[in-house]
């Protein structure tokens, strides 16, 4: 297909109202002209991306966090991951929620992935970065006043044992510890 006909069938934004502004994300209304001609109402949540941390202290391991998950009320086992500040770029949001999430700074980052969890409602990108090579950061670590964290080191065979289990239910954990096993 080419790009002028892609941009032919792109709907057209006729207006769009915010309902919502948040910390995290803000909702947008758009109505738009689709190239049928006929008009349709999308809600979209507007998120700045967030990083997901493949922490390996060891080749064969790897740190999860526990931690309460208000929106479903229980605490869960998954990947440190946090929300980009404004303006953050990416390598740097990662260093700063692995020091803040599991205490430890890493030497070495890559990204690995860039992944959108829920496209047909939100525009957030998760960038998966694993994180080696280790040291205590030189400043004393503070988590989100809505944070709390119990960081634990599990084996590879560990992790997947526990997502066999049923024992991980969150998507990026999965899908991230995937990305490094053979």
């Amino acid at each position: 297909m080419t790009a002028s006909r892609r941009r032919q069938l792109a709907p057209r934004l006729i207006k769009r109202t915010v309902p919502f502004r948040g910390r995290i994300f803000r909702v947008e209304r758009d109505t738009v002209r689709l190239a049928t001609g006929r008009t349709a109402v999308f809600d979209i949540v507007r998120h700045r991306g967030s990083v997901v941390l493949i922490a390996q202290p060891t080749p064969d391991s790897v740190v999860l966090i526990r931690q309460f998950r208000y929106a479903i009320g229980k605490s869960i086992w998954e990947l440190p991951a946090g929300s980009l500040e404004a303006g953050e770029p990416p390598a740097r949001a990662a260093r700063r929620e692995c020091e803040e999430e599991i205490g430890l700074s890493p030497r070495r980052i890559s990204r690995v992935a860039a992944l959108y969890p829920t496209p047909g409602f939100c525009d957030e990108i998760m960038l998966f970065y694993r994180c080696l090579d280790f040291v205590t950061p030189r400043h004393p670590v503070h988590l989100d006043p809505d944070e709390q964290i119990q960081p634990r080191l599990f084996s590879l065979r560990e992790a997947g044992a526990l997502i066999e289990r049923g024992g991980v239910v969150d998507m990026k954990t999965i899908l991230g510890l995937g990305l490094i096993r053979p």
